[in-house]
């Protein structure tokens, strides 16, 4: 599952995946750190990649737009803030151990 990293989850973490061999670009690192979630979501889909975030209700709201217009994702995984990233790690490798990039598309998963 290739993965693109929302401008609030820390950088540590996609670099935690990044040094396990995961496809992950972050915000920061494709030079959009400016652009609002709904750009977000879409450059996650031009790429198909799932996004990985913090801000629940925004991306709870863009996912039920876009299966309302059924237009096509490719995964949102809501991550709740944890009080150490490798638990966030953790979490995040239990996911992608479990579950396809064939099974995110569409998918709303909180981890």
């Amino acid at each position: 599952m290739r993965l693109y990293f929302d401008k609030d989850v820390s950088v540590e973490i996609a670099a935690n995946l990044k040094s396990r061999g995961f496809d992950v670009l972050t915000v920061r690192d494709a030079g959009r750190r400016h652009l609002a979630d709904e750009a977000q979501l879409a450059c996650a889909v031009q790429e198909q990649r799932s996004i990985v975030t913090h801000k629940r209700a925004d991306f709870e709201l863009l996912h039920a737009q876009y299966l309302a217009a059924q237009q096509p994702h490719f995964g949102i995984i809501i991550a709740k803030r944890r009080p150490h990233d490798d638990i966030v790690v953790r979490k995040l490798l239990n996911l992608l151990d479990s579950v396809s990039s064939d099974e995110m598309r569409n998918q709303l998963r909180y981890i």
